[in-house]
């Protein structure tokens, strides 16, 4: 058994589209803005697991993610190989850091805000 697609809910999931393609790198699965359907993938692995760009168009989904994002708590937790280079990059990008590397029992974990209304945490595993 495997994740094949997991969701998060953003604001806009046409600004959401544009973030996470243009800023993170990740891939266009699917795209369809008149449905707001936004589903990428990452770049490193195209056919892992995909993310829908879910619109908060509900109370839960807009209490669910408000409150994550009261709390600072990130709502997806992406893995990157050297977490220096991918902030650097990032914030060379104009992303926010709510977080910057620090180091954990698990590895280094930084955390960045999405402007879509949820923190990711960007972690470097220990090998």
């Amino acid at each position: 058994m495997r994740i094949k697609m997991t969701s998060i809910y953003v604001d806009d999931p046409h600004q959401a589209h544009l973030f996470y393609t243009n800023v993170l790198g990740f891939l266009e699965v699917m795209y369809v803005p008149e449905e707001d359907l936004a589903i990428v993938a990452s770049a490193e692995d195209p056919d892992g697991t995909a993310l829908l760009l879910e619109p908060k168009d509900t109370p839960f989904a807009r209490a669910y993610q408000k409150e994550l994002y009261d709390l600072g708590m990130p709502s997806i937790v992406l893995s990157v190989d050297d977490i220096t280079f991918e902030s650097k990059r990032l914030k060379g990008l104009g992303v926010t850091f709510s977080v910057n590397p620090s180091p954990q029992d698990f590895g280094i974990q930084a955390i960045f805000d999405d402007t879509c209304g949820n923190f990711i945490a960007l972690v470097e595993l220990k090998a």
